[in-house]
């Protein structure tokens, strides 16, 4: 008896938010939906060595998500067809940059995008409150309404299909571009689909997770993912997998403590990388374990 009241507390404190509140399992849907696809394109952006490129974008959404705001107020669409083209307009600028002059790509984007991130916030604190930075800034999953979250459910759906659709395409771009190319496929054009499925999944982020964290999702679980896995579709898998394992952690986590949602999914998408460090097949101890001085 008394083993099953302690099966029964578990299952209350780990489900009576969901069924208890509406806001909850709104923002844990939008959570599952964004790690569906979030996070296998940061796997694909680790295999490019565009791992810091997905932070970079995600600042350079905010001065086109702060001037929709400045004209619209908190309006969804606004917010979201702003940031959308304020990154493809990063990403262009920070292109022609490395093209025409002496810096490389890493050096212009991280040029562009700080001058983006800088004017973003100094444009809406001279237009909003205090409140309003924090909002965008940092999100707000818990406060995701039925069109944030028919949002995040269209970008993740549109994502996953044409992620599917061209998936051998972005395979070769990502390990063999020169071979893709010399088949006769254009691996610009696959480039930049790629790079607008990662500003499209930033942007949907943003509303959940504000504009500093929503790389988190991305990057943290598709890290992880490498440490335990040698094979592509076992990394896309694993990624999604503790992404969504992470956002259910989080928001119970946020519900219980009164800690702020999105930092603190982040916090426990770094503490499943922490994990990963320590016992994933290429972390910290089984790499110790294989030392030769410890076999012999």
């Amino acid at each position: 008896m008394n083993a099953l009241s302690h099966i029964h507390d578990v299952y209350r404190l780990a489900l009576a938010p969901f069924e208890e509140f509406a806001f909850m399992r709104r923002a844990l849907i939008g959570i599952f939906a964004l790690s569906l696809s979030s996070a296998p394109l940061g796997v694909l952006l680790t295999l490019r060595r565009m791992s810091l490129f997905g932070d970079a974008l995600s600042h350079a959404v905010l001065p086109g998500v702060a001037i929709g705001f400045i004209l619209f107020g908190l309006s969804l669409p606004a917010l979201s067809i702003g940031g959308f083209l304020a990154g493809v307009i990063v990403v262009a600028v920070a292109a022609l940059i490395s093209r025409d002059t002496d810096l490389k790509e890493d050096a212009s984007l991280a040029s562009t995008y700080l001058t983006a991130l800088a004017l973003g916030v100094m444009l809406i604190s001279m237009s909003g409150s205090k409140l309003d930075l924090l909002h965008i800034l940092f999100g707000n999953v818990l406060g995701v309404d039925q069109a944030g979250l028919l949002l995040v459910a269209g970008v993740s759906t549109f994502s996953l299909l044409l992620g599917a659709l061209t998936y051998r395409g972005l395979l070769l771009e990502s390990f063999d571009p020169s071979f893709l190319a010399a088949s006769g496929n254009r691996a610009a054009l696959f480039q930049q689909m790629f790079l607008m499925l990662v500003v499209l999944n930033l942007v949907a982020s943003f509303q959940t997770l504000g504009t500093l964290m929503a790389v988190g999702l991305m990057m943290l679980p598709a890290v992880s993912a490498r440490l335990w896995h040698d094979t592509l579709p076992a990394q896309l898998c694993n990624s999604a997998l503790q992404a969504a394992l992470s956002g259910y952690a989080g928001l119970l986590l946020s519900y219980y403590t009164g800690a702020p949602s999105g930092p603190t999914i982040i916090v426990c998408a770094a503490a499943c990388y922490m994990v990963s460090l320590l016992v994933a097949p290429r972390g910290w101890l089984p790499q110790w374990l294989r030392r030769p001085h410890l076999q012999g």
